[in-house]
């Protein structure tokens, strides 16, 4: 079976080619090739298959099995495969997700390669249902206190098509990630858990980013995360619409529309390709 691994701002991924590959268990194999080191490494696993309402279709597995609905740097590598390799002829596509059909454009570089893509996440959901979140699906959780033992965060939940709280920080790079990350997103709160952004806002334009991953732990980049720390900022009136979001893995520019999208930019790279006996 041929792989290509791809990452966007650190944020890694193995991708399949559904148009030439057969794939009957996705989940045991994004298990397989996720481990970094009895496997490719990478922080889960992305089929690029045929759609019959969009240019493409994505379907992403996170390391321990689990699908997502959505990954906004997996879906920048997505366009940057498809385009490169031939699989849509224009810089401009649609890609269908679990979380809807979202509309990208691509930019080439001087290699006549993609190196950027731009990507219209969508309008982000504001009302617990649409995470899903406890409480009453119509209200939104803006600024809302959890309490985690004799700790009490301040949270701020958005979707942008799959689960995301936002946690403001002093300092972002000493904070205990991986402890109240792993708590938070199996939280009662949360019936399909929740990715778990930490915020440190540097100016109101800008802002730095740590992220616990729903089924991956820590990754060094999330776009739908991003995503959301934008609009949280603007609902709790930390952050300006458009900001520069500084991850471990490289920076995003983001800007969340007055007509609701939020509109994402940031690399996307192709590392290599190889090929993989599945077990």
């Amino acid at each position: 079976m041929k792989f290509t691994k791809m990452h966007g701002a650190g944020n890694d991924y193995v991708y399949i080619d559904g148009f030439k590959e057969q794939i009957e268990n996705p989940v045991a194999l994004a298990q397989q090739v996720s481990s970094r080191q009895f496997g490719i490494g990478a922080d889960g696993l992305i089929l690029i298959l045929p759609s019959e309402i969009a240019d493409v279709r994505m379907r992403m597995f996170n390391i321990d099995g689990s699908e997502g609905e959505m990954c906004g740097n997996g879906i920048r590598c997505v366009a940057k495969y498809a385009y490169d390799h031939r699989l849509v002829e224009k810089l401009e596509m649609t890609v269908e997700t679990g979380g809807g059909v979202l509309s990208l454009i691509a930019f080439v570089g001087s290699s006549g390669l993609v190196e950027r893509v731009q990507v219209d996440m969508g309008k982000p959901g504001l009302q617990r249902g649409e995470l899903p979140m406890f409480g009453p699906a119509r209200e939104q959780a803006i600024s809302v206190p959890l309490e985690l033992g004799e700790q009490c965060f301040e949270m701020t939940c958005v979707s942008m098509g799959n689960p995301h709280t936002v946690i403001y920080v002093d300092d972002v790079e000493q904070f205990p990630v991986v402890t109240i990350g792993k708590l938070i997103e199996n939280h009662s709160w949360f019936p399909e858990r929740v990715n778990v952004e930490f915020v440190q806002v540097v100016s109101p334009t800008e802002v730095l980013q740590r992220t616990w991953e729903r089924g991956s732990g820590e990754t060094l980049a999330c776009g739908t995360g991003a995503s959301a720390v934008t609009v949280a900022g603007v609902l709790t009136g930390r952050t300006e619409r458009k900001i520069i979001n500084h991850l471990r893995g490289g920076d995003l520019e983001l800007e969340w529309l007055e007509d609701g999208p939020v509109m994402m930019t940031g690399p996307a790279v192709e590392v290599f390709s190889g090929y993989y006996d599945p077990k």
